[in-house]
């Protein structure tokens, strides 16, 4: 399983209806590249959800949901073929529609890999959990388990997975890969400092491999994830945690041995699943309702209307709505790494989380009277100090209830922003803290010299040189930064103490740069409660006094990004030639090495940040399998 940075959503340029299909039609005639996809939107069939109805007495109705892929935490925009990417709260939507639903009998999920961290994964155990409060049976069939959808499934009545399927039961493991001796290869320096000696986002360029302290915090939160899968397994399959650990430490298992070990529950294939599901009611006719609960696209684009509802489409136009007087509570989506301007997303799928793009969701929330609170749901690793510190500023200029829900990770800059709430929920495996900074640049000067470059300096200013890759820091400009670095950590720290309302002594004894689990940073007062985000929607609801019986609206902000917008943004030509050759090497080295492929993303995300000199950035990311 990985805890990897999360998609997230950005505003567009808002025009007339009427102005955009002009422009969308120009667009067709004028660009072969829309015509090719208008071909393939045309030879597409409208695709609807399947439905259960209302059930014969002799038919159970079992709703049949797949988990797969990664869920973004905002919505999502509707792809160049008709496509939609499902969201985590569409997800979490279907099982709960199961539950309610007085048609189905219980739910089938089939786990086919989902990329999900540890936050997420609660997730959809809690809303397994409502299914089964409902007394709804949910059965899980794998065909084969790496680890974390296995957890998924642990929680489930029942699980099965055919003879030939393996189960990767293996515990937890972070890697973390260093750059030091490539950059001394190269004749590359990586000039960095940091305040709180925890902050360790720069070892992997400074070192060839973890200090004491890098070592110790990842301990702590490997331990606590590595407990909580002991606690999740023995729970939910009803065996004592020895014989889970005895498990983990004998795998992988066979379906077999893992049936025989009380890790699963039955050994079969998937098209025997009616027959297991009919029990000993002979006489019962097994529905399996395909695609339950899943939003119904109509892709039917022909004729002049249908040009004109997929460019609508394409644009991110939806049809006018009636604006709705019912009380709402706002859900706004913080995810991916925190940047200056608006949010943004690349062909590699990394996200950035645009100052801009949040603090105008922010303020729409705000200022719209049917709002009654916000929820701010943060996955981010952090990034720029600057553009965490004017969301915080945002959320704190907001004069109506906020709650924080934190997802898979809310580190450093993430919960910087968070600490404009008044309640912080986080998941018990969220990764979070960081709170620390680290500053510093990528000397070249040795490369430079490697390859016959010289460079000549005119300057003015004793510390003029301090972001030129050409040098190292001088004493001057290395004390200036340092300086500038403990002013900031001051700052974020005295907010968090706060925020937090804690002594500064205590809170910055937490900080120096420190991640802690979720349940782990309850027990030190930097969250408050653990939590899902449906639990942080209905504390938000009693902070706005809402009832029970109130009718209450959800506003999902920031609007998702439209696919004209994903496949061309703001990149200017020749940048879009960059980031397709970046696509295209990303993806053959991942299907060469999916490692490689990640530290080929984390040098991505590091030339992004190459122009903020202070991040408020998680010390890495981790991959846990």
């Amino acid at each position: 399983m990985f805890v990897i940075l999360s998609k997230r959503s950005r505003d567009h340029a808002m025009l007339s209806p009427i102005g955009l299909q002009s422009v969308a039609i120009r667009r067709l005639f004028l660009s072969p590249l829309m015509l090719v996809l208008l071909a393939f939107a045309l030879q597409q069939s409208p695709v609807a959800a399947q439905e259960t109805g209302k059930p014969d007495a002799a038919t159970a109705t079992w709703a049949h949901i797949e988990l797969k892929g990664g869920y973004a935490e905002g919505p999502q925009m509707m792809g160049l073929f008709g496509e939609a990417t499902e969201s985590l709260a569409e997800a979490i939507g279907r099982l709960d529609k199961a539950a309610k639903d007085d048609a189905v009998t219980g739910v089938v999920l089939k786990i086919d890999g989902p990329s999900i961290g540890r936050g997420k994964l609660n997730e959809f155990r809690q809303a397994i959990s409502r299914v089964k409060a409902k007394g709804k049976k949910v059965v899980a069939y794998l065909d084969s388990s790496s680890g974390g959808d296995y957890l998924v499934a642990a929680g489930c009545d029942e699980v099965v997975m055919p003879e030939s399927g393996v189960l990767m039961f293996l515990g937890v493991r972070s890697e973390v890969s260093f750059y030091k001796n490539l950059f001394d290869f190269l004749g590359v320096k990586a000039e960095m400092l940091r305040v709180g000696e925890y902050k360790s986002a720069a070892e992997p360029y400074s070192r060839t491999e973890m200090s004491k302290e890098f070592r110790e915090e990842l301990e702590q939160v490997l331990g606590d994830f590595y407990d909580q899968m002991v606690e999740q397994v023995a729970t939910g399959r009803g065996i004592a945690a020895e014989k889970v650990k005895e498990a983990i430490d004998n795998g992988p298992h066979t379906a077999t041995a893992a049936k025989e070990l009380g890790l699963i529950t039955r050994v079969a294939y998937e098209d025997e699943l009616p027959g297991i599901l009919r029990g000993d009611k002979a006489d019962t006719t097994i529905k399996l309702a395909k695609l339950y609960g899943k939003k119904k696209i109509d892709a039917d684009f022909s004729g002049l209307t249908g040009m004109i509802n997929l460019m609508n489409m394409m644009m991110g136009l939806e049809p006018p709505k009636r604006a709705s007087k019912n009380p709402k509570i706002a859900v706004i989506h913080a995810t991916g790494m925190i940047m200056p301007g608006a949010s943004a997303i690349d062909l590699l799928g990394d996200s950035t989380l645009g100052s801009d793009t949040l603090v105008k969701a922010i303020e729409k929330a705000s200022s719209d009277p049917t709002v009654k609170a916000i929820v701010l749901r943060v996955d981010s690793p952090g990034g720029s100090a600057l553009a965490s510190d004017l969301i915080w500023r945002a959320l704190e200029k907001v004069e109506k209830p906020i709650v924080a829900s934190m997802g898979d990770v809310a580190g450093s800059g993430g919960y910087y922003i968070a600490m404009g709430a008044d309640t912080i929920f986080a998941e018990p495996g969220t990764i979070t803290g960081s709170i620390g900074v680290v500053g510093g640049k990528i000397a070249l000067e040795g490369l430079f010299n490697k390859v016959g470059i010289t460079t000549s300096v005119v300057a003015r200013g004793k510390n003029s040189g301090i972001l030129s890759t050409n040098s190292g820091f001088t004493d001057s400009e290395r004390e200036a930064m340092t300086k500038l670095l403990l002013d900031i950590y001051k700052q974020f720290t005295e907010k968090a103490a706060k925020g937090r309302k804690m002594e500064y002594a205590k809170l910055e004894k937490l900080a120096r740069g420190r991640i802690y689990s979720g349940a782990t940073a309850l027990k030190h007062g930097l969250i408050d409660k653990v939590g899902t985000l449906e639990d942080a929607v209905e504390h938000a609801k009693q902070l706005a006094k809402l009832g029970h019986d109130d009718k209450v609206e959800r506003l999902i902000l920031p609007k998702p990004t439209s696919p004209l917008e994903s496949l061309f943004g703001p990149l200017s030509p020749d940048e879009q030639t960059r980031v397709t050759a970046d696509w295209a090497l990303f993806h053959a080295m991942k299907a060469i090495s999916p490692d490689l492929a990640d530290d080929l993303r984390n040098a991505w995300q590091i030339n992004r940040l190459a122009r903020e000199s202070r991040l408020m950035l998680m010390p890495f990311t981790i991959r846990i399998r």
